[in-house]
């Protein structure tokens, strides 16, 4: 086997697992909701809970971004590009919020 088709194998494994775990990551909050057998407060923390674990499967697998030297730059991106994004919301919410207060 040559080193390209050892690479694509690799590659096609990696997505592979990246897909089961969203599937399962997915699923199972669902499964939460259908079930219905926890509290309101209980389902929406596990749905959270779960949907953090897979931003870090979708970063891992799929965006190829890990803790490794080369790759820490890339994540320092993406983590300050989140930080101007919830500035960027939370601030419009807060304005939007304040000026619903004023005008009533």
């Amino acid at each position: 086997m040559s080193d390209r088709e050892t690479e694509f194998r690799r590659e096609r494994r990696s997505y592979l697992t990246g897909l089961a775990f969203a599937l399962i990551l997915t699923l199972i909050p669902f499964g939460v909701v259908a079930w219905g057998g926890l509290s309101t407060s209980v389902a929406l923390w596990l749905i959270a809970g779960f949907a953090l674990v897979q931003i870090v499967v979708h970063f891992r697998f799929f965006l190829h971004i890990d803790l490794s030297r080369q790759k820490r730059e890339d994540l320092q991106l993406i983590l300050f590009t989140v930080l101007l994004l919830a500035i960027m919301a939370s601030g419009t919410i807060w304005i939007m919020a304040s000026l619903q207060t004023r005008m009533m």
